[in-house]
């Protein structure tokens, strides 16, 4: 499936993830690509982060619909699945973390739907999904790499709370990419 974006501001619904879930991840691109290694300061923004430049590459995390199958229908784990007039584009995965905090365990727009507000559409379902649980805030984890990921996630309020400098050493021993732990915080669970 290619898809072909043209209306300036198409429709974004988001819905539970339903059996069509493992053929739109089959047909779709995820990728990105990265262009520099952020150094992350977590007391300055995100458009301050000094930059090591890097010859761009595109980066897929490969993404597999079975991974996740445990979670649809589960009391403590959700997929949604984001929609630009009616063509299915984007998803997020969510669960009850170990700390009570609601955990995106996986977030990701189709290449052609970016920056159409899809990927804050998800984070809002996620935000009202952890309400109606009346959990203390939601996790999301994303890498050094993924500049606009972290862009996107400082607008909406999330705050870096970790990074974890070895987190993808065991996959790649001279790896420069690091794992950022950005959280929002809920300021009451009333």
């Amino acid at each position: 499936m290619h898809l072909v974006m043209t209306p300036k501001d198409p429709e974004v619904s988001v819905r539970l993830a339903d059996e069509g879930f493992a053929p739109y991840i089959w047909g779709n691109d995820f990728s990105f690509e990265v262009r520099a290694y952020a150094r992350v300061d977590r007391h300055k923004k995100v458009e301050q982060w000094p930059l090591d430049m890097i010859t761009p590459y595109r980066k897929c995390y490969g993404i597999d619909p079975d991974e996740f199958a445990s979670y649809r229908g589960a009391p403590d784990s959700a997929i949604f699945m984001a929609y630009l007039d009616n063509q299915p584009v984007g998803h997020v995965v969510v669960s009850t973390n170990w700390n009570g905090y609601a955990h995106v365990d996986e977030l990701a727009v189709a290449a052609p739907a970016r920056r159409h507000g899809v990927a804050r559409s998800l984070l809002d379902v996620v935000r009202f999904w952890s309400h109606k649980k009346n959990l203390p805030g939601i996790v999301l984890e994303t890498q050094n790499n993924n500049l606009g990921a972290c862009r996107l996630y400082e607008r909406c309020g999330y705050q870096v709370g970790g990074v974890d400098y070895l987190r993808y050493r065991g996959i790649d021993p001279q790896t420069a990419e690091v794992a950022i732990f950005w959280y929002l915080l809920f300021e009451s669970r009333d």
